[in-house]
């Protein structure tokens, strides 16, 4: 016979396993196939045709801004700012870039306004781009550019050098410009999907420690780990080495929230 408090909490951890089921699967398909429609549209070689001619300041902004809603993966973000660099951009515009576009991205943002609403996303969203701009804005005082190297990145398709060429990303297709809205539309869809069994592992291990926290972990303790002055700081330590896709993480920030750990904490142990 189980215990009492082991099935209690097995049947709170899956209790909650389903409520983040129905949150998040939903989400992170509407905001992958989002996500594959403005590549769709807005291919890496656009955006650097967008930010070469920018200056110093509002170029920062408009980095970070073009880094924010262009969903760029790993293997894109580099070319582009090879790309940038090559095209004679500020080395800091080209970081506030680098620095926007993996943290603030469709999918976080759909999955946050999922599990914790309108104001912390609101506020996640502008925290991340002013850390970008500032960020951006810190390098260009130091006059780096100089010590950029010519370096020659090679993907699938294309090219690309900080001596001047033009970005592409390997892990999507490539833009062609007589695809009809349609076809857009069905590569669209079809990389949402491929997407999300790509990344349904680690979504499903986030869910599952998740759910685990929120039904075996007493609140108490987490409270109390949670008070301690370097609570954030160490976060964020602990959570750097975890290379470990968004979703993923921010199933298991939800259960560390609803436990009473302060979402600042939490945020930091995810990004």
């Amino acid at each position: 016979m189980i215990p009492s408090g082991i099935e209690a909490a097995v049947l709170d951890s899956w209790d909650y396993f389903l409520h983040l089921v129905t949150i998040l699967v939903p989400l992170f398909i509407g905001a992958s196939f989002l996500v594959g429609l403005v590549e769709e549209y807005l291919p890496p070689e656009k955006v650097e045709a967008m930010l070469q001619k920018r200056n110093r300041g509002s170029g920062n902004v408009a980095a970070a801004g073009l880094g924010a809603v262009t969903p760029f993966c790993s293997c894109s973000t580099v070319p582009v700012l090879a790309g940038l660099l090559g095209a004679g951009a500020p080395l800091g515009l080209s970081f506030s870039f680098l620095l926007a576009s993996p943290i603030v991205n469709e999918i976080a943002v759909f999955l946050l306004l999922g599990l914790f609403g309108v104001e912390i996303t609101a506020i996640y969203i502008v925290s991340a781009l002013v850390a970008a701009i500032i960020g951006g804005v810190v390098i260009d005082t130091f006059d780096l550019d100089h010590l950029v190297k010519d370096v020659r990145i090679t993907t699938n398709d294309r090219t690309v050098a900080t001596d001047g060429g033009t970005a592409s990303c390997s892990c999507s297709s490539s833009v062609q410009t007589t695809k009809t809205h349609r076809e857009r539309v069905e590569t669209a869809a079809g990389g949402a999907w491929s997407f999300f069994k790509d990344t349904f592992p680690y979504l499903l291990l986030g869910m599952t420690l998740g759910a685990l926290i929120h039904g075996a972990v007493p609140a108490s303790w987490l409270q109390q780990v949670a008070g301690n002055p370097l609570a954030v700081p160490l976060a964020a330590l602990a959570g750097a080495p975890l290379y470990v896709s968004m979703a993923g993480m921010l199933g298991i920030a939800a259960p560390l929230v609803d436990q009473g750990v302060p979402i600042g904490t939490v945020i930091a142990f995810v990004v």
